[in-house]
């Protein structure tokens, strides 16, 4: 009983021995993949949803009424400007014509008729032999033909405008949209009834979309500062995406950038022009597809993976690597690109940072770093 009684102070001291021991262990390091960070110019590209739209698109109207006798073109074919779309019934200008006509000719005789009365009545008034009324008459009668051959030139010339609008010709080369007016109507030069049909030049199109105003004021600043160079020293390129993931083959620039931000959307509407032909069949007016800003590159950007990268309601963080492997939380300014962070703040060429594992790591905590590639 005594040897019972002086064994269980000693089997208290184990335990409690042992849960001592037990409390000081230490967790192990975790692995953790970790990259540096390295400097190398990267291509700058911006993706965004566009709408493509023709250069140039215009209402094709009647400019003088009448019976629309014909159209002489296929609904949605290329055209050349010149080009004769509708034909509006003539004959009622081709007798205007042949008025005007008459009426020059009559004006034309008149003029020479007294240009000659007045050539004599100069000679004779010179001789005094007519009186001064006479002489003013024939002066008078003289201009009088002259103001009346210029309203006949004028008549004339109307005259022949007004006959050549019954053939409606493209004002443009492009594409001729449905026709507004059937063959037969009565079309008039005012209202409605005046607008026949539409066109929309394709050669080139362009093409409209947005990027908010921070990525273009983040861009301009870059720009601005040398850290952002374009290929071509003039202007950034456009690619198009199609729809299907394929890539337009020409490549198109930027041609316009608004002066303002939009209120509403909080963007910049920007124009990209497109090279095209009239026999492609790719793009077409009203598509849309997805445009990518290319032809510049960040000049010496620091980059990591950006699977490096924390999002937090403040911004970008990362955590550092120190010398001692354990970690702290650095905030960062970055943007990222496919795969990889450009940072433009918050780290310098060489640091070490997680890039894989980041769920395992607590800041202060030691870890053990595997070495990763940054791209």
């Amino acid at each position: 009983m005594l040897k019972k009684r002086l064994m269980l102070p000693a089997v208290a001291v184990l335990i409690l021995c042992g849960c001592e021991k037990k409390s000081v262990i230490q967790p192990s390091a975790p692995i953790v993949g970790v990259s540096k960070v390295i400097k190398e110019n990267v291509p700058l590209r911006i993706e965004v949803p566009a709408k493509i739209m023709g250069s140039l698109e215009i209402q094709v109207r009647a400019q003088v009424g009448g019976i629309l006798k014909s159209r002489t073109y296929n609904e949605g074919e290329y055209v050349q400007q010149g080009v004769k779309l509708f034909e509006i019934d003539p004959a009622p200008y081709e007798a205007a014509l042949t008025r005007a006509q008459g009426t020059f000719a009559q004006a034309q005789s008149e003029l020479r008729r007294t240009s000659r009365d007045y050539t004599r009545m100069q000679k004779l008034h010179k001789n005094k032999a007519i009186s001064q009324k006479e002489y003013d008459d024939s002066l008078s009668a003289y201009e009088r033909a002259q103001a009346n051959m210029k309203v006949a030139e004028g008549a004339l010339h109307e005259a022949e405008i007004n006959l050549g609008y019954t053939e409606v010709k493209a004002p443009i080369s492009g594409i001729v949209r449905k026709e507004a007016q059937s063959v037969g109507n009565l079309v008039s030069p005012n209202g409605e009834s005046s607008l026949l049909t539409s066109m929309v030049k394709i050669c080139p199109l362009h093409a409209n979309f947005s990027i908010s105003g921070s990525t273009w004021t983040a861009l301009a600043k870059s720009y601005r500062s040398g850290h952002i160079e374009l290929a071509d020293k003039n202007d950034f390129q456009v690619e198009i995406v199609m729809a299907d993931g394929s890539i337009y083959p020409e490549k198109g620039k930027v041609i316009f950038v608004d002066s303002s931000e939009d209120q509403q959307t909080s963007s910049v509407s920007i124009k990209a022009e497109i090279p095209t032909n009239e026999t492609q069949k790719l793009l077409m007016p009203g598509q849309f597809v997805r445009a990518r800003i290319i032809g510049a590159e960040y000049k010496d950007a620091l980059i990591v993976p950006a699977t490096a990268l924390l999002s937090t309601q403040s911004g970008f963080s990362v955590y550092l690597v120190k010398e001692d492997k354990t970690v702290e939380v650095r905030p960062v300014v970055a943007e990222i690109i496919d795969n990889i962070a450009v940072v433009r703040d918050g780290l310098k060429a060489n640091d070490v940072v997680v890039s894989e594992g980041v769920v395992k790591v607590r800041p202060g905590q030691p870890i053990s770093p595997l070495f990763k590639e940054s791209k």
